[in-house]
């Protein structure tokens, strides 16, 4: 027989156990294709946040097969919805201009910034013995570019901006081999793009001798893209700073996420972030400066964050 006590404490257990279910806050994490470092670091920012608020806020990666993509789905998703794009992407469209001319809709001017996470930063790799220091240098060489990825169609502009359209030996190389193949003489540099330290730059750093080149402030300035530092010390050998370009990347949600979602996301994230790099170096080269990158709007519960951590923002932050 189940007695009046025993009655009271099965009802209590249940009240408690539907009370954690409605306590645990899922959040959707659109990233980027499962093969990409960018869905590596949004497996580590789920973690980390589960980390972070004692198994209360539970974020599932979804993958994703790119930025644009994840930009319009924005306009669908209900709740919870958080997706990494450059923030260009978010400007181009909410004006309804590129890729969105066509797609345009008042949803996303609902899009709100949370956090800035590793940039897309250039790397122009050569061997000591191609005798490259400077970019200019990389005439009559023969390159690796690769196909089809951001790297590539950078590289390629910048061949075409500092007078180098024709003059270069572009190797028919897929960019996975870029490591083996310099090793090898088969090519005298390559190009890629990735959060640094770059996996495939520091290989070829630690099994030969390479150079990353910096590019100048006037070559910045023609690339249009913001400036970036690699720290002395980031590669093997690496003496000196690099100067290079770079793409943001932030983690963006929509008006539909509440405050208070929006502020313990954020802390989570901050809080969790040196925990992050002593595992995955990329996570160091993120800082509370790199809201600067962020050109549209923070969400008021990320706001309300930055404020008690003394970060600083812009007007058009808010």
């Amino acid at each position: 027989m189940i007695t009046f006590p025993r009655l009271l404490l099965a009802a209590a257990l249940t009240l408690g156990s539907a009370q954690l279910a409605f306590a645990e806050t899922r959040i959707t994490y659109k990233s980027a294709k499962t093969t990409s470092s960018y869905y590596q670091m949004a497996v580590e920012i789920s973690q980390a946040v589960k980390q972070g608020t004692a198994n209360n806020y539970i974020v599932t990666v979804e993958e994703s097969q790119g930025s644009v993509q994840n930009v319009m789905e924005s306009a669908v998703r209900s709740g919870n919805y958080v997706f990494t794009t450059p923030p260009v992407l978010v400007r181009l469209a909410q004006q309804g201009k590129a890729m969105f001319k066509d797609r345009a809709t008042p949803k996303f001017q609902e899009i709100r910034a949370l956090f800035p996470i590793p940039s897309l930063t250039m790397h122009f790799v050569v061997s000591d013995k191609s005798g490259i220091n400077e970019f200019s240098q990389m005439q009559g060489k023969k390159i690796l570019l690769g196909k089809g990825s951001f790297g590539a169609r950078e590289g390629e502009k910048y061949l075409k901006l500092f007078g180098l359209e024709g003059k270069v030996t572009l190797a028919e190389v897929e960019l996975s081999n870029a490591v083996p193949a310099l090793k090898n003489s088969q090519i005298d540099g390559f190009v890629t793009a990735g959060s640094y330290p770059a996996p495939n730059v520091i290989e070829a750093a630690a099994g030969t001798g390479v150079k990353v080149l910096s590019l100048t402030d006037e070559q910045i300035k023609l690339s249009k893209r913001t400036k970036l530092v690699i720290p002395a010390g980031t590669y093997a050998g690496q003496d000196s700073d690099i100067t290079t370009t770079s793409l943001p990347v932030v983690a963006y949600t929509t008006t539909a996420m509440d405050d208070e979602t929006a502020y313990t996301l954020t802390k989570s994230y901050w809080s969790q972030k040196q925990t992050m790099g002593d595992s995955s170096p990329w996570w160091k080269g993120v800082s509370s400066e790199m809201l600067a990158n962020i050109d549209g709007k923070i969400h008021p519960g990320a706001i309300r964050y930055y404020r008690e951590a003394g970060a600083q923002l812009d007007a058009h932050h808010q």
